[in-house]
């Protein structure tokens, strides 16, 4: 009797645990809702985006385009181009279709332009941050004053500078010039030490001041870059220099991005080399006069954004440039204390060569936010503006 009562518990035990259960399982704190093409032109190699959400909603997205130069019969594009223009486009309706035709933000008088970065002050005055190379011919490539620092084709670096808009982007006045920062040892084309400059996302503080983490060559010979805080307290007009946020021997470290916490950290998001891809994070606790000593990150990011959310976290994305090549994301708490905890989310996982990424996100509405990139995928290895729409939980 107790043998036939046993076994009766034991199937009533086994039927249970085959029923499905009655405790929803967590959702997903991000999932994707779909992928799109911002804008693809097989005439134009197209890259860096940076996109901002207007007060009445529409979206502006900015980002370099310049000739494809495989229909000139050359052999490959580059990131360095004499005809690279700083253009953008514009969405009513969240993203999901975007003006046709790019309007021309700013072309330099000196060269191609690179990475427009936009910044919306609270106000919604637009500020929109890049840098540029000027081209110059072998006879006088030999005699420029060192140091500069010279790329593809004879062109050279002239540092960085910026424009500003009243009206939401249909009118740009400048450039303006940031000011030279001690550690940068670089000279420009004509000989001037160059302005700072740095591609990544800046933040508007509390107390109005807008922080910028700028990048300088410390030295030429193994090339190594450092990254330092710069700040306005009158809307970008005047800048001073507060600390250096990275800086190492052995580490360059570059591209970054920087916000601010609720508790009011500022937190940077760095680009490295000589880390085998991996990133990094500073952290200052006093608004700026120093950071801690950077820390290495245990995952691949080239280069990091980072969005505050409405209701207080941070999302961060970032390129993913070894296989599978894409873009990828983490759902920060607010003060980016879980950064390594945090699960990494896949966005795109498709790319067909390593030029992709540089992500740039904007919140749309309480649960969605628009994630733009860069990207090329087999069969179209052009690189093309693109985005994707998250859902966050």
């Amino acid at each position: 009797m107790r043998v036939h009562v046993l076994l009766a518990t034991l199937g009533a035990l086994a039927a249970a645990s085959s029923l499905p259960s009655l405790v929803a399982a967590p959702a997903a704190p991000l999932r994707k809702v779909q992928d799109l093409v911002v804008y693809a032109d097989p005439a134009y190699h197209c890259a860096f985006p940076s996109v901002v959400r207007r007060a009445d909603g529409e979206l502006l997205l900015a980002f370099r385009r310049a000739p494809n130069r495989l229909l000139l019969s050359e052999g490959r594009n580059s990131h360095v181009d004499p005809n690279s223009f700083l253009v953008s486009v514009r969405s009513r309706d969240g993203g999901l279709t975007w003006s046709p035709e790019p309007t021309l933000l700013y072309a330099d008088a000196w060269g191609g332009a690179q990475d427009p970065c936009l910044l919306q002050l609270r106000d919604g005055e637009l500020l929109c941050f890049s840098y540029g190379w000027t081209f110059v011919r072998p006879d006088g490539l030999e005699k420029l004053k060192q140091p500069v620092h010279q790329n593809l084709f004879g062109s050279v670096f002239n540092g960085g500078f910026y424009v500003r808009s009243a009206d939401g982007g249909r009118a740009w006045s400048g450039p303006f010039r940031p000011p030279h920062i001690t550690p940068q040892i670089l000279l420009d084309p004509r000989g001037q030490p160059i302005p700072a400059y740095n591609r990544g996302a800046l933040a508007e503080g509390r107390d109005g001041r807008i922080f910028w983490a700028v990048a300088a060559t410390e030295a030429i010979k193994p090339s190594r870059t450092a990254v330092h805080l710069i700040t306005s307290s009158d809307r970008g007009a005047t800048w001073t220099y507060a600390s250096p946020i990275a800086t190492d021997p052995q580490v360059v470290f570059n591209e970054a991005s920087i916000l601010e916490t609720p508790r009011g950290d500022l937190v940077t998001f760095l680009r490295t080399d000589k880390l085998n891809g991996d990133a990094a994070i500073a952290r200052s606790t006093d608004g700026g006069k120093s950071f801690s000593p950077w820390r290495r990150l245990n995952f691949h990011a080239v280069p990091l954004h980072g969005l505050r959310l409405r209701d207080g976290r941070v999302l961060l994305t970032y390129g993913h440039r070894k296989a599978p090549l894409g873009v990828r994301a983490r759902l920060l708490n607010p003060e980016c204390t879980d950064i390594e905890a945090a699960p990494e989310f896949v966005i795109r996982d498709d790319g067909a060569t390593v030029d992709l990424g540089y992500s740039w996100s904007v919140q749309l509405d309480d649960t969605r936010v628009l994630v733009a990139y860069y990207m090329n995928t087999p069969g179209t290895p052009l690189p093309h503006i693109a985005a994707s729409i998250l859902e966050i939980n």
